[in-house]
């Protein structure tokens, strides 16, 4: 799963008999959906094959370095991607972009080392945040007013089948093909939906833009990717290597966050900056324990990789069930996010005990996991609209992503370093100390979710 941002505010009603496949309207809107289909099917199969990755090229001491490089590039691409779209119009970014992630898997499936995996995943990270960002304009510009609103609901849904079957699938292909094919096997799926997209592509123009706007935020933007980059490198490294490092990441983080995150982000402000923190650290901890259960399945319980996929499926499962349970309650929205955290914390600590005695075990455990997510995510996407005034929206959906994928970039980074640290003879002892860190942060999202609501 991702952020997908909620775009109702931006666009009017639209007529119930126009759909957006018709109208002249089809290829644009089919290639956007393959396009996102297929961002979206890497990304949830990838970690399914980690851990066979990790022990072909020898690499389980850079295993968190597979995700962690991948989320820090595509933090930093995402919002420095919109000035040069502001100056350029959506068309090059968008080929350009397409074809650095499209460089990144060739990178990743070719790898003979976990270093060079690791580059191509952070190349990856770079194509994927621009392509994102350029879509989001290419709709705005191709698609008229009122039919805006059902194509963002499309690309919502254009994540739930690689959200259920990515996992699965990603460790047959592991299993069956090898690794690599994961990634190389994608190349000559992307050019049909470029194809597609040409005509539209064509007639976008550039608009005036207002010269370095936003400069301030994407030098913060480069510090914050930077400054984590770094102190991931540093709990990795050895004496004062790892000191210099994690005290130089530090400062970039100090020196970006207060200008990308509201004020009060990081001391519980009541509003809107809880809802932003809630987000980063429930995808913190949700993401991390994601990301290591098919290591701790595969290590430890001898699974296949495509029965590790399982269990993430089931997780997807329990995502999507409590999302339309709460999308039909007329509740009001904080108690599912609170809800949502409970449910993620319980799932955390029930999959970290399951780990340790069983790996079946994992399957229902995870579910609570999941439909934490499901019921928690939404939620606060509307919080943030609710509690955001119109002029807001745009930057606060940022700081959502943001928070969203450093949150997840530092606690898959960090929960690495911990795995590692203990090497492969006490992985059990590892893992079981990176569930414990994951619990801890979503028991803190849980502290965080009670104070989403501004006291009158």
């Amino acid at each position: 799963m991702t952020t997908v941002l909620e775009p109702e505010h931006l666009a009017s009603p639209p007529d119930p008999g126009t759909k957006p496949r018709e109208a002249g309207f089809r290829g644009a809107t089919l290639g956007i959906v393959l396009v996102v289909t297929l961002l979206a099917f890497e990304s949830m199969a990838v970690g399914t094959v980690m851990p066979v990755v990790a022990g072909d090229l020898n690499g389980l001491s850079l295993y968190a370095w597979g995700f962690s490089a991948t989320l820090i590039t595509s933090l930093l691409s995402t919002v420095l991607a919109g000035g040069w779209i502001d100056r350029s119009g959506p068309v090059r970014p968008f080929m350009i972009g397409l074809g650095t992630f499209v460089a990144g898997l060739v990178i990743a499936g070719a790898a003979p080392s976990m270093w060079l995996f690791v580059a191509g995943r952070a190349v990856q990270g770079l194509g994927s945040g621009v392509a994102m960002v350029a879509m989001y304009v290419v709709i705005a510009r191709v698609y008229p007013e009122d039919l805006r609103a059902r194509v963002f609901g499309i690309l919502a849904a254009a994540w739930v089948l690689p959200s259920l079957i990515g996992p699965a699938v990603g460790g047959v292909i592991a299993e069956h093909a090898g690794w690599r094919w994961v990634f190389l096997g994608l190349i000559p799926l992307v050019i049909p939906p470029t194809l597609m997209l040409v005509p539209a592509l064509r007639g976008i123009k550039a608009v005036d833009a207002v010269p370095n706007a936003g400069k301030g935020r994407y030098l913060a933007a480069i510090a914050v990717s930077a400054g984590a980059g770094i102190l991931l490198y540093g709990l990795d490294a050895p004496g004062w290597t790892m000191a210099a490092a994690s005290v130089a990441g530090l400062a970039g983080l100090a020196y970006g966050l207060p200008k990308l995150l509201p004020a009060g982000t990081l001391r519980l402000r009541r509003g809107l900056p809880s809802v932003i923190l809630v987000r980063g650290l429930l995808s913190g901890a949700f993401f991390g324990a994601n990301v290591f259960i098919p290591l701790a399945l595969t290590r430890l319980h001898d699974f296949s990789a495509a029965q590790a996929g399982i269990v993430l499926t089931v997780g997807a499962l329990g995502w999507s069930a409590s999302a339309q349970i709460q999308a039909r309650s007329k509740r009001p929205r904080a108690f599912f996010a609170r809800l949502g955290a409970v449910l993620v914390t319980a799932g955390i600590i029930l999959t970290a005990i399951a780990l340790q005695l069983s790996g079946w075990l994992a399957v229902p455990a995870w579910i609570i996991g999941g439909a934490g997510m499901g019921f928690a995510i939404s939620s606060l996407s509307v919080l943030l609209l609710d509690l955001s005034p119109e002029d807001e929206q745009g930057v606060n959906s940022s700081s959502l992503q943001i928070s969203d994928t450093l949150g997840s970039s530092l606690v898959v980074g960090v929960a690495g370093a911990l795995v590692a640290g203990f090497g492969g003879a006490r992985l059990d002892t590892g893992l079981a100390v990176a569930g414990a860190l994951f619990a801890a942060i979503a028991a803190l999202g849980v502290i965080a979710a009670l104070r989403l609501e501004v006291r009158t």
